[in-house]
């Protein structure tokens, strides 16, 4: 237990979101009597908060690079509009209009990256701007009024489901074989970093609570495959996403340029004066957020079967509000693409669970704020109670996380290249 209570108090702001979406779900479980978590429930959560957790995704990486980006909403509407003329008036074919429409996101990103990182202005403000240039440019490209009749192949990105496969065993056989493959990842990556963990002698969970963590997440990630494999299978946009979760999670901890964005997030002047080059690592954020931004307007077009001169409207709130819930920081350098999914998941349940509950639109936009305060006003707290240094209940040192894997591998070679030297502990430097 007391190892448990200490895995607790050291990792507050990672397992805070955690708990509390554990306990919003088991709530509005218990009102809805039992609705929250039925198959088909579950399988339109996944399907209607999909843009949202895209855009959470490239959200987080702008947040805990210490920017904002407020035209997500605008370019996700105007790039799923710019599709849908292409597919519809031009006869473009439907791959060919998807790829030149994430190639557009990505030059609306790089515009921005260009006045961010080059010119020096706020992104606050350019992003602002942009705001209203793609709203308005999007009334422009639609002339006001809604475009249908879309491909059905294209629509299947936003509504459509994996195929059935193998006998009949009254479950979707490749959604449980997926999430099979998935748990076994998971532990395989866990026993990795854990052995490389020990071998330099950094602190790890006791092997008890080790197993028991990856029991709880292998039985969540199961049961929730297996509430989808009894409803429709995952959806294709589900799968999209947890690509974009994998890719964008191995991108943040385990490449150079995740490295930078965490450095100049937490410190910019150190960070230039480390050799980082601040304006390339900033340009390549504004840039990734306006590819996810394209792919999110891609997903909406699809799931509403039409380009709407309406849609993606406060995509740019929810995307926000999701981040910090997951946990970044306001001043940046802090944040995760997992917590940026469990703040979008939170929202999400939210949403889905009021509505359920016959609670009114204004009163759910009204709760929301409050959650995203209430997350923010923990954050700020977490800072000042962990500042202070100390006694329980403060986070564990940084000199306690397990080494990335690329820095063990460092840490070998290096050791390989001086034979008869011994690593220093690592409460110990040379002198």
């Amino acid at each position: 237990m007391n190892g448990l209570l200490s895995m607790l108090r050291g990792n507050v702001r990672q397992y805070g979101m955690i708990i509390a979406l554990a306990a919003i779900v088991i709530l509005f479980q218990i009102t809805t009597d039992g609705v929250l978590l039925k198959p088909i429930n579950v399988s339109n959560l996944v399907v209607q908060n999909a843009q949202i957790l895209i855009l959470a995704i490239g959200m987080v990486i702008v947040i805990v690079a210490r920017h904002i980006d407020l035209s997500v909403g605008s370019v996700a509407a105007f790039v799923g509009a710019v599709c849908a003329i292409l597919m519809t008036k031009h006869d473009v074919p439907w791959f060919l209009a998807v790829v030149l429409c994430l190639v557009l996101g990505a030059v609306i990103g790089a515009w921005h990256g260009f006045w961010v990182a080059y010119v020096g202005i706020p992104a606050f403000i350019v992003t602002l701007s942009s705001m209203l240039l793609f709203r308005g440019l999007t009334l422009v490209v639609l002339e006001g009024a809604t475009v249908g009749g879309l491909p059905e192949d294209f629509k299947k990105i936003g509504n459509g489901f994996l195929p059935e496969v193998g006998p009949d065993t009254g479950l979707h056989n490749l959604t449980m074989i997926i999430a099979v493959l998935v748990i076994a990842a998971l532990v395989f990556l866990e026993f990795r970093k854990r052995a490389a963990a020990k071998k330099y002698n950094f602190e790890v969970l006791p092997f008890g609570l080790f197993v028991l963590k990856l029991a709880v997440l292998g039985v969540v990630i199961f049961y929730f495959s297996y509430l989808l494999a009894q409803a429709r299978g995952l959806p294709i946009v589900g799968l999209i996403l947890f690509a974009l979760i994998a890719i964008y999670t191995f991108i943040m901890n385990r490449t150079v340029f995740g490295r930078h964005v965490y450095a100049v997030g937490g410190n910019v002047e150190a960070a230039t004066m480390s050799g980082v080059n601040t304006k390339r690592t900033d340009f390549l954020v504004m840039t990734n957020m306006g590819l996810l931004a394209g792919l999110a307007g891609l997903v909406t077009t699809a799931r509403l079967t039409a380009a709407n001169p309406k849609a993606g409207v406060n995509f740019e709130l929810d995307a926000i509000a999701a981040s910090f819930i997951g946990g970044a920081a306001v001043t940046g350098g802090v944040g995760t693409v997992v917590g940026a999914i469990i703040g979008g998941l939170v929202m999400g349940v939210l949403n889905n669970g009021m509505s359920l509950n016959g609670v009114s639109i204004d009163w759910q936009q009204a709760i929301k704020g409050l959650v995203l305060l209430f997350a923010v006003a923990f954050d700020v707290w977490n800072k000042k109670r962990t500042a202070g240094g100390g006694g329980a209940g403060a986070e564990a040192s940084e000199s306690t996380a397990p080494p990335p894997d690329e820095l063990a591998d460092e840490i070998a070679a290096m050791e390989r290249d001086l034979p008869g030297t011994e690593a220093l502990p690592p409460d110990r430097t040379t002198t």
